[in-house]
C-alpha cells in the first residue's frame, strides 16, 4: 500500500468500527473540559474521571476556582500525578480567565496556549471538542500508532500532527483523533500490539515480519 492508500483504509475502517465517538473525559462545559484535559497529562482518562467529580464539587467554574488555595486542589487531584504543578496551574488559569476573559474559556489556540499548564495538545483538544474547531491533537499513543501504520516518520508529536493533517481531510480531524484513541486502547496498545498483531497494522503491512522502529516523542 502507498501512504495515501493506508490513510484511506485507516479512515474507512475506523469509521466502520467507531461511527460514534464520545468524548472520553467527563465534563459539562468548556471550562470543566479544559481542567480535565490538563489533569489528563501523564494520567489515564479513567482516573481523571474518578477525580473530577470531587474537584468540580469544590468549584466548577473559574470564579470559584480562582478563590481556592492550590493546596486544597492538590489534595483532591493527587491521584492524577504531578498534583503540585497541576493544582497551581488550575488556580492560576482560573484567575486569568476571570480577569482577562470575563470567566469564559477563550476560543483561540494562541490564547489557550498562554494559560498556565496548557500546551498545544491541550489547546487542540479544547478547541476541537468544546468549540468544534478542526484540530488534530496528537498524544504519545497517536504518535506511536501513526508510525506503526506508516502514516508518518515523525520523530516528535509536532511532525506527526503536521503529517496527519496533510493526509486526512480537515472535516475528519476531530473524529479521527478520538477514533484512533479508541482503536488504540482496544486493539493496538503499547504492549498488546507491536505492529504485527492488530487488524490495521497487519492490513497496512501484511508482509511485515519484525516490529517497526517507533520514535519516542
Amino acid at each position: 500500500m502507498l501512504k495515501k492508500e493506508r490513510a484511506e483504509y485507516v479512515e474507512r475502517r475506523l469509521q466502520e468500527l467507531y461511527p460514534e465517538v464520545p468524548i472520553p473525559l467527563d465534563h459539562t462545559d468548556a471550562y470543566t473540559l479544559l481542567v480535565a484535559v490538563l489533569l489528563s497529562a501523564q494520567c489515564t482518562d479513567a482516573r481523571v474521571n474518578k477525580v473530577t467529580p470531587a474537584l468540580f464539587e469544590l468549584a466548577d467554574n473559574p470564579h470559584d476556582m480562582s478563590r481556592k488555595k492550590a493546596i486544597t486542589v492538590e489534595k483532591i487531584i493527587k491521584p492524577c500525578g504531578l498534583s503540585p504543578r497541576k493544582s497551581r496551574a488550575i488556580v492560576e488559569l482560573s484567575g486569568i480567565l476571570v480577569d482577562k476573559y470575563d470567566g469564559e474559556v477563550p476560543q483561540s489556540f494562541e490564547a489557550l496556549e498562554e494559560l498556565p499548564g496548557v500546551g498545544h495538545k491541550t489547546a487542540s483538544v479544547v478547541m476541537s471538542q468544546a468549540f468544534g474547531v478542526p484540530a488534530f491533537p496528537v498524544d504519545t499513543h497517536i504518535h506511536r500508532l501513526a508510525q506503526r501504520w506508516g502514516l508518518t516518520n515523525g520523530k516528535n508529536v509536532q511532525q506527526t500532527e503536521k503529517d496527519l493533517k496533510k493526509l486526512f481531510a480537515r472535516e475528519f480531524w476531530n473524529r479521527l483523533h478520538l477514533q484512533i484513541i479508541f482503536y488504540g486502547r482496544e486493539f493496538c496498545t503499547a504492549r498488546g500490539c507491536n505492529g504485527l498483531v492488530c487488524e490495521i497494522c497487519t492490513t497496512c503491512y501484511p508482509k511485515r515480519k519484525t516490529p517497526p522502529v517507533v520514535h519516542a516523542p
